[in-house]
């Protein structure tokens, strides 16, 4: 009895540092919450009755808000399992027949690796450190173990625009494949000029998909010159992206780095991204999407939406990026919604970013319209609730650093500003617009909302 009783004081006194420490950091973060709730007048439920069958995970990531509080007051993220056992068997594309020399059509010899080390009770599919040109392909599952697939070489779609008549809209596709570890250090290039000269922007191509997968993880790879977008996460739950490698010429269209649609619990750590689209962009049905430490070049920088096109409903909540750079982008952190649609996006943070010379910093546009004729006017709107914007600081290409171009019929709510510097590039002064918005400004706020709608304010920036 006294043994149990000394082993509770224990306990107790290991634990009760960090509860603490716990405590302030959840007390701290729940006062912003309750704030931007308070401003807003809204509940802070904002996605749709079938998310809440879904895991909420909106602080669950290590590393990002409440990193000292992790271990005993979060749960933790389902982590894939990526060790692989010395019994894993390995399959080796060569041994199927693959040529890997750039020219040879290697296609069958990867389809007939994915069936053997799909239906192992344990394998490792590896890509050897060669060259192979490959079709289009669907790595379907369910498969009957955790699989691996290691890529040292590289893999080069076919300019062959024919090749992809049976599905033009994907070239790698991994479906129903769930424990998965996608890695191995090589390259993935979709060869996407002959895509480029007849991009869409509907049903855009895509270099690699991830759909209707659980427990992912890709990692260590170089993925470029994708036919459209480079990596999509469709219908995906559970997913750690780590260590990608995104390039496309910055005039390449619609080259959008990581797409995450319909997806729940994903995770995106330190990605460099540089291309001719949106580097990042999170789209309808998205919820606990965690990105730190991204790296943006060129490209249209980090995107929530576009939502709400063809007057559609579209939900995305519980969104952090935590940790990016943006150099040169035309957009830094932006939330684009089509007039006419509905349904909301909510629940965003954007924190501790660098701009440099980025030429919309701070974006909300409840008027997108990515058309030719200017979009008719329509009084429904998605929606924008709860965001918060804190530590940006940097310099602004132009010189309206931030604006708020909110819809008249549904104006963006629970918008706040902490500790924001952001300067014209080469003049030290920059201006918000601010339209349709409520906000509330927290520390030194450079540039301010002006208090009349429709004006400038600016501000000598520190």
């Amino acid at each position: 009895m006294a043994l149990q009783k000394n082993e509770l004081i224990l306990f107790f006194i290991i634990t009760l540092p960090s509860f603490v420490l716990c405590y302030s950091s959840l007390h701290e973060n729940q006062l912003i919450d309750k704030y931007v709730d308070e401003a807003s007048e809204f509940y802070s439920k904002a996605y749709p009755s079938y998310f809440n069958t879904i895991d909420d995970g909106s602080n669950l990531f290590k590393g990002l808000i409440k990193e000292s509080a992790d271990v005993l007051c979060l749960k933790s993220f389902d982590k894939v399992d990526s060790s692989t056992s010395s019994s894993a068997e390995t399959v080796s594309v060569n041994d199927f027949g693959a040529e890997g020399d750039g020219e040879t059509d290697d296609t069958k010899a990867f389809e007939m690796a994915w069936k053997v080390a799909c239906s192992s009770k344990e394998a490792v599919m590896v890509a050897p450190k060669k060259t192979y040109r490959i079709k289009p392909i669907r790595f379907s599952g369910p498969c009957k173990s955790q699989l691996t697939v290691q890529i040292l070489g590289t893999l080069i779609a076919s300019d062959d625009r024919s090749d992809f008549s049976k599905d033009g809209r994907h070239w790698l596709i991994f479906d129903g494949v769930s424990n998965l570890v996608v890695e191995g250090g090589g390259a993935i290039n979709g060869n996407g000029k002959n895509w480029w000269q007849n991009s869409c922007k509907t049903n855009k191509s895509k270099a690699l998909t991830f759909y209707k997968s659980k427990n992912l993880m890709v990692r260590n790879l170089t993925i470029q010159d994708g036919q459209q977008i480079h990596v999509s996460f469709q219908k995906c739950m559970n997913v750690e992206v780590s260590n990608l490698s995104i390039t496309a010429p910055p005039k390449s269209p619609n080259t959008d780095g990581i797409h995450v649609t319909d997806t729940q619990n994903i995770l995106i750590t330190s990605c460099v991204i540089a291309t001719g689209d949106d580097s990042l962009s999170i789209v309808n049905g998205s919820k606990t999407v965690q990105a730190s430490n991204i790296t943006c070049g060129s490209g249209h920088g980090i995107s929530i939406g576009s939502l709400g096109s063809g007057n559609s409903k579209a939900y995305v909540s519980d969104i952090t990026v935590n940790g990016a750079k943006l150099y040169g982008t035309t957009n830094g952190v932006r939330i684009k919604t089509w007039q006419g649609g509905s349904g909301s996006a909510r629940n965003i943070r954007f924190q501790n970013i660098e701009m440099h010379n980025v030429t919309k910093p701070i974006l909300i546009d409840q008027y997108y319209c990515d058309r030719k004729k200017p979009c008719k006017e329509q009084r429904s709107a998605v929606e924008v609730k709860n965001v918060v914007y804190k530590n940006i600081k940097g310099t602004s290409a132009s010189d309206v650093a931030i604006k708020f171009d909110c819809s008249k019929s549904f104006p963006c709510l629970g918008i706040m500003l902490q500790d924001i510097n952001l300067q014209h590039e080469g003049r030290k002064t920059a201006k918000a617009l601010c339209n349709n918005v409520n906000v509330t400004s927290i520390g030194v706020v450079c540039p301010l909302c002006p208090k009349l709608e429709g004006q400038y304010e600016t501000c000598q920036c520190l």
